[in-house]
């Protein structure tokens, strides 16, 4: 017992401390990496109260996809830190309003209101008669079932953020065009016959 109340406030600890490094830190980079290293934190958390499909969810779903996910998009944005930081306080009423915004949301998740869930369609069995997969569906897909809608319609937005900031217009940067490549015909090409030890001076037109 005294062994699991210290691994709960360690990996307590470092979940929290890595969840203010995620916010606080400047370099997108190294805030995805903290990402993670919360993520596994409170996995291990789920663990220690005997959630296991939780934990395993949350390593292979968040961990293994979209953490990952985020970095490489974040390494391929190319963001420019100084002019990111120049519309700081350009943007700051604006972030202030989602801030606060969110921060209500919060509250008013966290006071146990029933705004937003449906009913139980039938009774919930007791936990003891079923798996732990079985009792996390009854409970998301009954009594959380439009909040699960809500929160798969942000990841989609999330989603569509970053593709489209993946996909942007860039000075410089040469995208492929596939119906270019398609159209092409034969004499567009020219086959040169290299000899060895000789480069070759011909190729695509």
């Amino acid at each position: 017992m005294i062994v699991e109340t210290i691994a709960f406030y360690v990996f307590a600890a470092v979940a929290v401390l890595s969840a203010l490094l995620v916010v606080g830190n400047r370099n997108p980079v190294y805030s995805v990496l903290f990402l993670i290293l919360t993520f596994f934190n409170v996995a291990a958390l789920f663990v220690l109260i005997g959630a296991e499909f939780l934990a395993m969810m949350l390593v292979v779903v968040y961990v293994g996809a979209v953490a990952v996910l985020f970095l490489f998009v974040v390494m391929m944005l190319d963001i420019n830190f100084v002019e990111l930081r120049q519309g700081f306080v350009r943007y700051l009423p604006v972030g202030a309003v989602v801030g606060v915004i969110l921060a209500a949301e919060l509250i008013f998740v966290m006071t146990g209101t029933g705004l937003g869930t449906a009913a139980p369609s039938a009774p919930t069995p007791a936990i003891d008669q079923v798996t732990n997969t079985e009792a996390l569906g009854n409970i998301m897909y009954t009594q959380y079932f439009y909040l699960f809608q809500v929160a798969g319609l942000v990841l989609l937005v999330a989603m569509m953020g970053a593709i489209v900031l993946t996909h942007r217009e860039r000075i410089g940067v040469r995208r492929q065009r596939i119906g270019d490549q398609v159209l092409r015909d034969r004499s567009s090409v020219e086959l040169t016959k290299v000899k060895t030890g000789q480069g070759a001076s011909g190729g695509v037109k």
